[in-house]
């Protein structure tokens, strides 16, 4: 039901060119996933992602336990009925979640002890096994271990206590894996290189279906979280997908994808979007600024996204200062698009082997 197979290897990098198969369809990598944490990708609609080039999005598992919970979800036989898209879905097991509650989390060699963010009171207890069983009940194409995400900074001891838990939480989601779907293994350690390697060799040997790198973009400089890739990611089995877990600009795409990294995700697109951050190939522009007050240029001249072939910035500007509903939704669009096809651009650079110019020409255009 889920396998992954390597395509072709760029000739200047570790870029690689690859194909997954899921239960719900196939993914040319390297891949950028847009979030939908909670059952959707904010004011997009399934059409509207698919028309973008979307092929993968991500789903939360621990948003959606509580809200609407399991026995809900597993009346549609699962979330891609339930929010209607047909596609293959990621779920994240909750690590980040739980990392980013603080005082209101516990956490135990059993799993992890929290209190909703939504109700504010009512505490909750998820096991490794528990995290996998939710997941399958979401019916994700690609589940996740459960694992502990580091704080930054992290003392070396805590972070290499916290890798072992997480191994030894990764082989019990293992046994209740129903072979369904593709589980993949998370990479922690901290920023300590050395635990970070520890980390892949103690998963490596449980053979999971692909591996992700967890814990970075946690408060560690870009240049930390850019090296920690470009030394693990080579370590992981060429033969399985190789994921980036919240990464990242289009800075860390671009680096992610020469260091061998196949698989992408983060809210910056949809987040920016609602808060007027566009994109473009020579940077981002903030459409709020006064400079865009009478511009009747779009967005970005070389984009031919719905957005930019249909509006000005003067317009969108307005939108935002209005706080109209419009403006998330064609400032997603844009930004979806931006991230997508900067996606497809690298698939066929490394199709004909121009990787390397289409990196330096992004490098130099680029202001952020």
């Amino acid at each position: 039901m889920f396998s992954f197979e390597l395509l072709k290897k760029d000739q200047h990098s570790a870029a690689r060119l690859g194909r997954i198969i899921t239960p719900h369809g196939e993914i040319e990598t390297p891949i950028f996933m847009p979030v939908g944490t909670q059952a959707t990708v904010k004011a997009m609609t399934g059409e509207e992602l698919e028309g973008l080039g979307a092929q993968i999005i991500l789903g939360n598992a621990y948003h959606l336990y509580l809200r609407p919970g399991m026995e809900l979800i597993s009346q549609f036989g699962g979330l891609h009925k339930f929010m209607h898209w047909e596609r293959p879905i990621l779920t994240d097991s909750g690590g980040y979640q739980v990392f980013s509650l603080g005082k209101f989390c516990k956490i135990s060699e059993e799993g992890v002890s929290f209190q909703s963010h939504v109700d504010g009171g009512t505490r909750h207890f998820i096991s490794p096994e528990e995290a996998i069983r939710i997941q399958q009940t979401l019916n994700a194409d690609i589940v996740m271990i459960l694992d502990e995400c580091l704080p930054y900074p992290a003392t070396e001891d805590y972070a290499l206590a916290s890798l072992e838990r997480t191994t030894r939480w990764a082989q019990r989601c293992r046994m209740v894996h129903d072979g369904k779907r593709g589980m993949f293994g998370i990479v922690q350690g901290g920023t300590y290189l050395h635990l970070r390697r520890e980390s892949a060799r103690q998963l490596i040997d449980l053979d999971f279906e692909g591996y992700a790198l967890g814990g970075l973009s946690v408060g560690e400089s870009k240049e930390i979280t850019h090296e920690i890739m470009s030394i693990v990611t080579p370590i992981l089995p060429e033969n399985k997908p190789r994921y980036a877990m919240g990464l990242g600009t289009p800075l860390d795409l671009i680096k992610g994808v020469a260091a061998g990294v196949d698989m992408f995700d983060c809210v910056m697109p949809t987040r920016h979007a609602r808060n007027g951050m566009l994109f473009t190939g020579f940077g981002h522009i903030v459409i709020k600024n006064a400079a865009y007050t009478r511009d009747l240029s779009p967005i970005d001249e070389e984009c031919n996204c719905y957005t930019c072939r249909n509006y000005s910035r003067a317009y969108l500007r307005h939108l935002n200062l209005a706080g109209e509903i419009l403006s998330a939704r064609l400032n997603t669009i844009h930004n979806l698009h931006f991230y997508l096809d900067l996606m497809r651009q690298i698939r066929h650079s490394i199709a004909y082997n121009c990787f390397r110019d289409l990196q330096n020409k992004y490098l130099t255009r680029r202001t952020d």
